[in-house]
């Protein structure tokens, strides 16, 4: 089996503030997962840590676009780098997030690494919010889909100057809620779109074989994982948790059947708040399920 390597990316950047003069607790995410013994439990090396810039409003105002884009680019920059180093080395690696900005690293890595390369986009939001679609940009984390596959702002939809990271055929959004804003924009695009009512009616295990429909034809795949998949009533420790999501136990079979695929590469983990986990039993079942979900990778 490729041996799996864990790179903290505690970026918060995308995120909105939880209260005014707060900040977002997700850069704690990887800190608490690693205490719950996740590294133990897969068995990984310690890829380290790239600190991320300062999480810094100040000068921003409703109408300047992306806040800290500047530093949410820098920073994908040198996290491709280093989830780059490690493909090149036959790892796989499992990045521990941080908002869902960073995949715009981690995807920026994983399309120079093969020619045909996709994403599966596990989250209980579709992040497609752009400047076509709303005229309230600002939170990177809410628009990392829409930025990933060219929409938004040029210094971030155009990240490293090669164009969207991800084309539309090679995208694949599971476990959105049935009342998603962009649901009806999504369904003109080539974007593959299963909610997470879809998932529980037809079965964790043959919804992750249906995204594997697309998947297994490319050269290779990244798995992106917004734990806000998850019920709010088993995973609250998030920025906007929702009902009407997945269970643990159906988490770990889907992120299973999509590991395992040969042709996966890696995956991250984003948006876990330990500030709303203070006795950490909730990054305890988030490190078993993830543990659970990353068994049967090649």
């Amino acid at each position: 089996m490729r041996t799996v390597a864990v790179l903290d990316a505690p970026s918060n950047l995308g995120l909105r503030p939880p209260k005014p003069g707060t900040v977002p607790g997700t850069a704690k995410a990887p800190g608490a997962l690693r205490d719950a013994g996740l590294l133990s439990r897969l068995g990984a090396e310690d890829a380290g840590h790239l600190v991320a810039p300062r999480y810094d409003r100040a000068d921003w105002q409703p109408g300047d676009g992306v806040f800290h884009a500047a530093q949410i680019a820098g920073y994908a920059g040198r996290l491709a780098a280093r989830v780059g180093d490690l493909l090149g080395a036959g790892r796989f690696p499992v990045v521990l997030g941080g908002d869902c900005g960073i995949l715009l690293g981690t995807g920026a890595a994983v399309r120079r690494h093969v020619r045909r390369a996709g994403l599966v986009y596990l989250d209980g939001h579709s992040d497609f919010r752009h400047p076509g679609n709303s005229e309230h940009v600002g939170a990177a984390a809410g628009e990392a889909l829409a930025l990933v596959t060219g929409r938004g702002q040029p210094d971030l939809s155009n990240v490293d100057g090669s164009g969207p990271i991800f084309a539309d055929d090679s995208v694949v959004l599971m476990g959105i809620r049935e009342d998603d804003e962009a649901s009806e924009e999504l369904a003109d695009t080539e974007i593959m779109v299963r909610t997470a009512a879809e998932i529980q009616s037809a079965g964790a295990a043959p919804s992750a074989q249906w995204a594997r429909e697309r998947l297994d034809g490319l050269d290779g795949f990244w798995v992106h994982l917004d734990v806000d998949i998850l019920d709010a009533a088993v995973m609250p420790a998030v920025d906007s948790p929702d009902p009407g999501g997945l269970e643990h136990s159906e988490l770990a079979e889907l992120l299973s059947g999509l590991t395992s695929a040969p042709n996966c590469l890696g995956m991250e983990v984003t948006v876990f708040d330990p500030d709303l986990d203070p006795d950490g039993a909730l990054a305890e079942e988030l490190a078993a399920t993830l543990s659970a979900g990353l068994a049967l990778r090649p």
